[in-house]
């Protein structure tokens, strides 16, 4: 249900039995059409007003996945530059040398974790869905103490379903067995959790969306919503206050982390401006989500369309009669299939990190982005390049033709400062391109093979040819020159 088809098929039906009204009375009872005057008024307006109205929708989509992307550069940044910039050694705690590099091996990975945890936490927090409970948030994030940033539930919500609270020694925690369902969730009763492998708490599955029903395109699902759905979706200021800001607690931590940096003084400025800005980033895009989130189109503006729209399809018929006749009714389905249809897609995009098809895809984002990358950056020491700048592979170092002979690394070194200058300097000229030198090749090959064995070449035969007929001529040239003399 990607299409805005399956969301106005109700106003297509309905304006189309209209018109199919009008025209059964038009023709059999009483002529009950007008002139057209206001459909090119009135359609020119409405035009540009829900034109406006979805590049709005589409710009806050646009927005959005913007605000992603710098998350994801500036996630990649910081790990990158915390794996590879932050030092061996960079804890004055522990024993031994071996201990401190343990140490600061298991702080780097932690704050990488919080990389990610940071975005998971975003996708969660957009949205709507409270706590860490998460398959893929729990693992990451369970053993930090808790800041007191704004609560994640309304405090009559909260009383109604699970309380959560954090124990003394900071380890957040929850003394209920279920989690609150996510606010974004109709029928929040039908969500499934799984116990961890170490036998913790039960999890909410990673992405958690509402089930497709019959309500999702059932035209009076507001009269039958009420009834089935617990809880309520919240929306404007009041999502603000009922959404836990779990990623920004967990940017405080990585800035607590810089800031020891900056206290053991391991690490040069900057490097440490370098995680700043990368974290500064991170919390900017965060806030530019949340402004978009809680920001929708006015409501007023909204119903005003919505009426102008559904005014203007309802009294199309009675313009069309007269021009279209039977052509009517496809006329007005299709002018309410394309009003309706642009309307109910800029809502859809309006706010784009939810579960819909259309919606921008955050379980790619910090799935199989940034989780796969930050791993991957920690799965092997940190690269030295006084051992793979060396390898004997590199052999084609100072060429730039794959034809060239290969010569490893310690070769160019044994051949001195002076020779290696001298082929960067030849690498400037223009080699020829391969598929050229194969037909060379190729030519000189078919030449060779197609020339008799008792015969020159071509060439050779021309080069003796015009000797012999220089010599003709300067033997001619001597009888003629003798001749007077006699």
């Amino acid at each position: 249900m990607a299409t805005a088809l399956f969301q106005v098929w109700h106003f297509i039906l309905g304006f189309s039995l209209e018109a199919t009204a009008v025209v059964l009375i038009s023709k059999n009872v009483k002529d009950i059409s007008f002139q057209p005057t206001l459909l090119t008024v009135l359609g020119t307006v409405l035009g540009f007003v829900i034109s406006y109205r979805t590049s709005s929708s589409f710009e806050r989509y646009n927005e959005g996945r913007r605000y992603w992307s710098t998350i994801i550069l500036n996630a990649r940044t910081m790990a990158r530059t915390v794996w590879f910039h932050v030092p061996d050694v960079a804890t004055t705690v522990g024993a031994t040398e071996e201990e401190k590099r343990a140490r600061t091996l298991v702080e780097k990975k932690t704050i990488l974790n919080l990389t990610e945890a940071f975005a998971v936490a975003v996708k969660h927090y957009l949205r709507g869905e409270e706590g860490i409970r998460y398959e893929d948030l729990y693992h990451l994030t369970k053993f930090l103490p808790a800041y007191a940033l704004p609560a994640g539930m309304p405090e009559p919500i909260r009383r109604a379903g699970t309380h959560q609270h954090h124990s003394e020694e900071g380890t957040s925690t929850a003394t209920a067995t279920n989690l609150p369902f996510p606010a974004t969730s109709p029928g929040g009763r039908n969500a499934k959790f799984s116990v961890g492998p170490d036998g913790g708490p039960p999890l909410l599955p990673s992405r958690n969306p509402p089930r497709t029903s019959i309500f999702d395109i059932w035209p009076f699902t507001l009269l039958v919503r009420p009834l089935t759905k617990r809880g309520k979706k919240l929306g404007g200021k009041t999502a603000m206050r009922a959404r836990a800001k779990l990623g920004l607690g967990r940017a405080l931590y990585i800035s607590a982390y810089i800031s020891a940096l900056q206290q053991r003084k391991c690490c040069d400025v900057p490097t440490i401006n370098l995680l700043i800005n990368s974290l500064n980033a991170m919390v900017d895009s965060l806030t530019g989500l949340e402004r978009i989130l809680t920001t929708p189109i006015p409501f007023s503006f909204s119903v005003h369309l919505w009426s102008v729209t559904l005014l203007y399809c309802a009294f199309l018929p009675f313009q069309l009669y007269k021009s279209l006749n039977w052509l009517t009714i496809p006329g007005t389905a299709l002018a309410a299939f394309i009003f309706t249809g642009f309307i109910v897609a800029g809502e859809e995009i309006e706010d784009p990190f939810g579960f819909d098809r259309n919606d921008l895809n955050l379980d790619h984002f910090t799935a199989n982005i940034i989780r796969v990358e930050l791993n991957s950056i920690a799965s092997v020491p940190v690269p030295d390049p006084a051992v793979y700048a060396f390898r004997d592979d590199n052999d084609a170092l100072f060429s730039n033709d794959a034809n060239r002979q290969a010569m490893t690394p310690e070769l160019w070194v044994a051949q001195g400062v002076q020779n290696i200058r001298a082929q960067l300097g030849r690498m400037t000229s223009h080699p020829t391109p391969p598929d050229e030198k194969v037909k060379n090749i190729t030519k000189k090959k078919n030449a060779a093979e197609n020339t008799p064995a008792n015969e020159a070449p071509a060439g050779q035969a021309t080069a003796a040819g015009m000797a012999g007929a220089a010599g003709a001529a300067g033997g001619a040239a001597g009888d003629g020159a003798a001749s007077p003399s006699e």
